[in-house]
């Protein structure tokens, strides 16, 4: 399968990251017990059933997999000024750290599992200027994850995002 990806520049509030975020159509069976199987063997854990906040966010600490197990999302993506992706049941999107991301409408009816490499915790930022260089220092540390959530070690994350 050959995954979509996208870039997002830095816009001063949002950080963004030279990597790509990389989407997934239909990858994956609609179903969140499955998706969080296919994480779990490719080695991204510490995840979670739910939505996906509606306000501009992102991580710094840890890179994040979203599958979506049931409905649709309208997703903003790099910020504001960035695009916007209708995300279905089946579809998974690997986002790397920095990358902001916001629900700008949904089915009602969703559910999304959320996972991030190797299990690490994360934390939630919202684009304060006042820790725009902490953020920054942050997603440098962010190493590449050893497998992709949906391919593993032979999926394509390691190469697009070296």
């Amino acid at each position: 399968m050959t995954p979509q990806t996208y870039t997002f520049q830095d816009d001063g509030t949002f950080p963004n990251s030279r990597l790509p975020l990389i989407l997934y159509r239909g990858a994956l069976p609609a179903d969140a017990g499955a998706i969080e199987q296919v994480f779990a063997r490719n080695r991204w854990g510490n995840s979670w059933r739910d939505g996906i906040y509606d306000y501009h966010h992102f991580h710094t600490i840890a890179h994040e997999v979203l599958g979506v197990a049931r409905g649709e999302v309208q997703v903003a993506l790099g910020g504001p000024a960035g695009k916007v992706l209708t995300l279905r049941a089946g579809d998974v999107v690997v986002i790397p750290a920095g990358v902001a991301h916001c629900n700008q409408g949904d089915s009602g009816d969703l559910l999304v599992v959320g996972a991030y490499p190797g299990g690490s915790e994360y934390d939630t930022c919202r684009g304060n200027p006042a820790d725009y260089d902490r953020v920054r220092q942050n997603i440098a540390q962010v190493p590449i994850p050893d497998a992709d959530p949906v391919g593993g070690v032979e999926g394509p994350l390691r190469r697009l995002w070296r």
